[in-house]
């Protein structure tokens, strides 16, 4: 189902948690709404289940107003962080139940409760009730009860924070299997940005209550749309380093170190206080004869087969990996060169991209 979302408002008095909010969910995709916590995900995952009212706005479901439908008539499966599955019931009656309340007749319902459980792993645990689950089969559970009644949207809010981080690369893994497999639309809401990466056909990244960029994961981590964005994707933090640009040379603020950059600089104010954000598998140490700045080596950290460097660069700190042939030592000088890719430029104030 194609889910269109036009002009999104909600305000709560005076608090406005979601403004101005447009995006388009194509049709069979996984789309994560991603941001940190109070940033108005949540509050548009309700707004597209019909549990909030927009302030303004429209929700369209394959070109339908449904922004007045209440949540039994929009044809959604809802996951939430809390399963809320019944205590007193067994899995298989629990997936079922959906189903029970549109009165579908009973062998239908054990049949399909039945299927649901196989696609998700759980057929084994029929009878079980959920305090005999762990959480990685609870989570399955009520996945399948969402999906048993063929939703033609899915919507989960968080639901994998209740779960250990091993089991919630587990899971994250078999929420995307499922999805592909049933072809739903899902939306997928998250506070953690390699979740997001890692599952989602698109991500809407939010701030504020306001839309920052949508887009494929990785066209947000190459091509950011301004400093936020930058910084919330990526581990380790993309590295600040403060300056302005003169031609194509960056000087650091207190004119301790200068260096040219490998991006256009057309465009940029002369002598604008500037932010230049590099990511860390964007410097490396240079070859003979490439150019380069020197960094002082402060400390290093193996990573399996890289190593991760501590510089100090000028007064200024930053974080890089650096292969572990170069054999590099705390107290050394090293010479960094930058890549083109995953270096950009932000005004200080306004985190507007410059390049």
């Amino acid at each position: 189902m194609l889910v269109e979302m036009r002009s999104l408002t909600k305000h709560f008095g005076i608090t406005q948690a979601v403004n101005d909010f447009t995006v388009t969910l194509p049709d069979g995709e996984l789309v994560s709404l991603l941001g940190p916590s109070g940033c108005g995900k949540s509050t548009v995952l309700n707004m597209l289940a019909g549990i909030l009212k927009p302030t303004s706005g429209q929700v369209l479901f394959d070109g339908e107003d449904v922004t007045g439908l209440p949540p039994e008539r929009r044809g959604i499966g809802l996951v939430f962080q809390n399963y809320a599955l019944y205590p007193h019931m067994t899995v298989l009656n629990n997936i079922s139940f959906p189903l029970e309340i549109q009165k579908v007749p009973r062998a239908e319902r054990m049949a399909r409760a039945k299927a649901m459980a196989d696609m998700v792993h759980v057929g084994n645990l029929l009878n079980r009730r959920p305090r005999e689950l762990s959480g990685g089969q609870q989570q399955r559970v009520a996945i399948a009860r969402a999906l048993v009644k063929n939703p033609q949207l899915l919507l989960l809010d968080e639901p994998l924070s209740n779960l250990d981080a091993r089991l919630r690369l587990e899971m994250r893994e078999e929420i995307r299997r499922i999805q592909q497999k049933t072809q739903v639309t899902t939306v997928f809401v998250t506070h953690d940005q390699e979740e997001a990466m890692s599952i989602s056909d698109h991500i809407a990244l939010m701030k504020d209550g306001y839309l920052q960029q949508y887009d494929t994961p990785q066209e947000l981590y190459n091509d950011p749309d301004n400093q936020f964005v930058a910084d919330f994707l990526g581990s380790p933090p993309i590295n600040h380093l403060t300056g302005t640009l003169l031609g194509s040379v960056f000087t650091l603020t207190d004119n301790s170190a200068s260096f040219p950059l490998p991006l256009p600089a057309e465009g940029v104010p002369e002598g604008k206080e500037l932010i230049l954000a590099i990511r860390a598998e964007s410097a490396e140490a240079a070859g003979q004869g490439e150019a380069h700045f020197t960094a002082q080596v402060k400390q290093v950290y193996t990573m399996g087969k890289e190593e991760l460097a501590y510089l100090m660069v000028g007064t200024q700190e930053m974080r890089a990996y650096i292969d572990l042939d170069q054999g590099i030592t705390p107290g050394i000088t090293l010479p960094i060169r930058l890549k083109p890719r995953g270096v950009f430029l932000f005004d200080q104030v306004t985190g507007v991209r410059y390049q």
